[in-house]
């Protein structure tokens, strides 16, 4: 017997298709289409058959057959499912910002999460979306991370990107670089640093998972000559982790610890704020990238790109980074989920 929902040895994982006027469509059916993938999970991807139909056109492809589905019942275990979210027959004006694809990307999101929250599938891989096309009535996020913060019901979760090697997070994300100083509060810190620790455990197998701090000010504050968030806020936390038995260093200035390779000695890495944290990961990790939201009772991923409209619908798009996010989802799914004897 097997110990996911649909009783079988592989989780059910979602994949949504994001905008679809950007490159979501290309790497979904280029990921999908390795038939490889159905030996480690049961993909059922949320969008429309008209719109796959169209990239397969240009891709010049026939590689994947999807099996349609309207519910769960109907699942094929052995086949990339699919469940369409709305019928009309939009065109694709690939490369171009659409309402229309701010709301399918909507809906695709929202019934992939109502099935995520319900458990009917064990987690969901998100193509990227149009953080202002999508806005409605229905959305008013700044992005994925805090649309299913808020839907998963928790006062707190984490941006985490992930790749081999190296995982970075960040205190404060989607908000205006002028904002961050006031929202790097001692509470704020410590609970980021909570989930990071948690995530590390549990999702990734680290019994004793090795953490660094990096400091908020150029040189980490040059002892309170560049800034005082260091020795005032940082300094404190980290003394108290400590004494507590986490394995948890710092503050770092920022530039140094990744120039220097100084970053492969961790298990994860806490940044201040969302570039001091992503402008070096995507620099070093950029096509294997994964963008996980850490700390939620849901597994969700994506790939660390965006819409990619500059590149869309010229069929060179890479896969890579989407593939590794579907392998995180399953991946993390299995950490939390042991195998029941």
């Amino acid at each position: 017997m097997g110990y996911f929902l649909n009783n079988t040895d592989r989780p059910v994982i979602g994949v949504t298709i994001g905008d679809f006027n950007g490159v979501g469509p290309e790497i979904i059916l280029k990921t999908l289409s390795d038939s490889r993938i159905l030996k480690i999970c049961i993909p059922v991807v949320y969008g429309s058959l008209k719109i796959f139909n169209k990239q397969k056109r240009i891709l010049e492809t026939e590689d994947i057959n999807f099996n349609i589905i309207k519910g769960f019942d109907t699942l094929n275990s052995k086949r990339v499912n699919l469940i369409n979210c709305w019928e009309e027959d939009f065109e694709l004006n690939q490369g171009k910002s659409t309402s229309q694809a701010g709301k399918c990307a909507l809906l695709a999101l929202t019934r992939a999460t109502d099935d995520l929250l319900a458990q009917t599938i064990d987690g969901v891989v998100t193509a990227p979306l149009n953080k202002k096309n999508i806005q409605s009535e229905e959305f008013k996020f700044p992005g994925h991370t805090e649309f299913f913060t808020e839907k998963s019901q928790v006062n707190d979760s984490l941006m985490f990107l992930v790749s081999e090697g190296l995982r970075v997070g960040v205190v404060t994300g989607h908000i205006p670089l002028g904002d961050v100083k006031a929202k790097l509060t001692k509470e704020k810190i410590v609970s980021k640093i909570n989930i990071l620790y948690k995530t590390l455990k549990n999702d990734f197998g680290l019994t004793r998972p090795k953490i660094a701090i990096l400091g908020l000010n150029p040189h980490a504050g040059e002892e309170g000559l560049l800034g005082n968030e260091e020795i005032t806020i940082i300094k404190p936390i980290l003394e108290d982790l400590k004494n507590k038995g986490i394995l948890i260093h710092g503050p770092f200035p920022a530039d140094g610890f990744f120039g220097s390779g100084h970053y492969e000695k961790f298990d994860g890495i806490l940044a201040m704020y969302h570039d001091q944290g992503l402008v070096p990961f995507k620099t070093i990790a950029f096509e294997r990238g994964v963008n996980y939201t850490a700390g939620l009772p849901i597994v969700r991923t994506s790939p660390d790109h965006g819409t990619g409209y500059d590149i869309a619908g010229k069929g060179i798009a890479s896969e890579t980074s989407f593939r590794e996010a579907l392998f995180l989802a399953v991946d993390i799914v299995k950490n939390r989920k042991p195998i029941l004897v």
